[in-house]
């Protein structure tokens, strides 16, 4: 790369990384690393936390997260997991509807019992 671009690429970095070309080219050239990796990283953290999200609501209604999804693969209801983080967050019923459908299509899901509710309602 030119010295136009790596000075271009360093604009905001500090100290002697924005305005002397060796340390600019190695800071760009660490940056680019890092970038390249963290977008890759960044989809990792995406699928984790829909699956999290996913968990948290259906067992709210009484059903693991992995026989949810196993209930949904034998249904053949074909939602990925960013459409379903977004059901479980936004569309109550509607993620409600996919879990019960969940649990009539696989038999490991009906013998679970709901969490008990934990406050106040227990002391009193």
């Amino acid at each position: 790369m030119n010295k136009d671009k790596i000075f271009k690429l360093a604009k905001g970095f500090r100290g002697r990384a924005k305005n002397c070309i060796r340390i600019a080219r190695e800071r760009v050239e660490k940056a680019l690393q890092y970038s390249y990796r963290d977008r890759r990283t960044k989809k990792r953290d995406m699928r984790s936390l829909w699956i999290e999200r996913i968990n948290a609501g259906s067992r709210l209604h009484g059903v693991n997260y992995n026989n949810f999804i196993h209930g949904l693969m034998k249904e053949n209801i074909q939602l990925n997991r960013k459409v379903l983080s977004e059901l479980s967050m936004h569309e109550p019923y509607s993620f409600k509807a996919l879990v019960d459908t969940s649990r009539n299509a696989f038999p490991g899901n009906k013998k679970t019992v709901l969490p008990p509710k934990k406050g106040l309602s227990v002391v009193l």
